[in-house]
């Protein structure tokens, strides 16, 4: 119990004001979880405070347009996050008579809600008796009790968890689950952690062992992949343009984008003016230029993208062409977005 009596005090005396932190209502604990997932509060904080505007319950988020989610999304990434949270609170609205499952058991089975997340809301909203386990809490766990258990293993969460209920009081799992995380996001931060004005600093054993800098373990290296999009920003006698929507699997699903020419590695521009040309020969083209001087370099979890925007002008109108002050309409991935305000398109 020293551990948790510590962390409480500690956390009560250190804790950020957070919305969602002030109810137990599982609408905003879920809708800030989702958005928090590799995501910073700092960051997170304004997207949470629009959507709980535009959409004060769970049934006006379930009533929305997906394009409108997406569009007030823009930004934060990982949109597949806002796809799946949009399904769910459909799920909820029409097939649950708009209440949350209230145990861990059942919030499982939802879209786009996982072990850590189901664990938040049912001991935030529902106190129910279950511990979170995300990067911090792997963090302060593997630091104070010395784990060298590699945490990108398969059998890393169910350690890390099973550690987390032993020291979790039964009466108190929400501030306990609060608590920690916290502790993990202020003070036992992954470089350069405050060790010297640590709580645990004299029972903390990777401090004791000066172990702090190689926990947690984490052995799994992410395999980063280079893609190169040339994007053609078309422009007709009407000043009108054209933006597609992104309908395959993969990154920005259901986004838009301006026409692009993908390649396996960096084209230059006489071969981007040429596949032009031949790709798009039923235009009456009348000049090509490039945008950005310097390619634009756009940073994934998983992908490096490598960026060139094409101006194109036309001679003629195009059949349906997109007015420039309607793209700020539109949702598109935030480079193209910058890209558009940068330049006034």
């Amino acid at each position: 119990m020293d551990f948790s009596n510590s962390l409480f005090t500690w956390y009560l005396q250190n804790k950020r004001d957070l919305p969602w932190r002030n109810t137990i209502n599982p609408y905003p604990i879920w809708l800030s979880e989702i958005m928090l997932q590799q995501t910073k509060v700092a960051q997170g904080l304004p997207y949470f405070l629009s959507f709980i505007k535009k959409f004060p319950t769970v049934m006006h988020l379930a009533q929305a347009d997906e394009e409108q989610i997406l569009k007030l999304w823009q930004g934060l990434g990982y949109y597949s996050r806002a796809r799946n949270m949009h399904k769910t609170a459909q799920i909820i609205a029409y097939e649950l008579n708009g209440e949350f499952p209230e145990n861990y058991k059942d919030l499982i089975k939802l879209k786009g809600i996982g072990e850590y997340t189901a664990a938040a809301i049912a001991s935030f909203a529902f106190n129910e008796v279950v511990p979170v386990v995300d990067g911090n809490v792997f963090r302060v766990l593997s630091r104070y009790l010395d784990v060298e258990t590699d945490i990108a293993s398969a059998a890393a969460k169910k350690e890390f968890s099973a550690l987390a209920k032993e020291l979790m009081p039964l009466d108190n799992p929400a501030l306990f689950n609060q608590a920690i995380m916290e502790f993990g996001a202020l003070q036992c931060v992954p470089k350069n952690p405050h060790c010297n004005n640590c709580i645990f600093n004299t029972s903390c054993a990777a401090l004791q062992k000066k172990k702090v800098g190689e926990l947690p373990v984490k052995l799994k290296k992410t395999k980063v992949t280079n893609r190169y999009f040339n994007y053609l920003v078309f422009l007709d006698t009407a000043n009108k343009t054209i933006i597609n929507k992104r309908t395959e699997k993969g990154i920005w699903h259901n986004l838009y984008e301006f026409p692009v020419i993908e390649a396996d590695g960096e084209l230059d521009f006489e071969t981007v003016s040429q596949k032009i040309s031949i790709n798009f020969s039923n235009f009456s083209l009348d000049s090509i230029s490039v945008y950005n001087q310097s390619q634009i370099i756009h940073k994934l979890s998983h992908q490096k993208l490598h960026i060139n925007f094409y101006r194109v002008t036309l001679n003629e109108k195009i059949l349906n062409g997109i007015s420039l002050d309607d793209l700020k309409n539109y949702p598109f991935p935030i480079v193209i977005f910058n890209f558009i305000e940068k330049y006034s398109i």
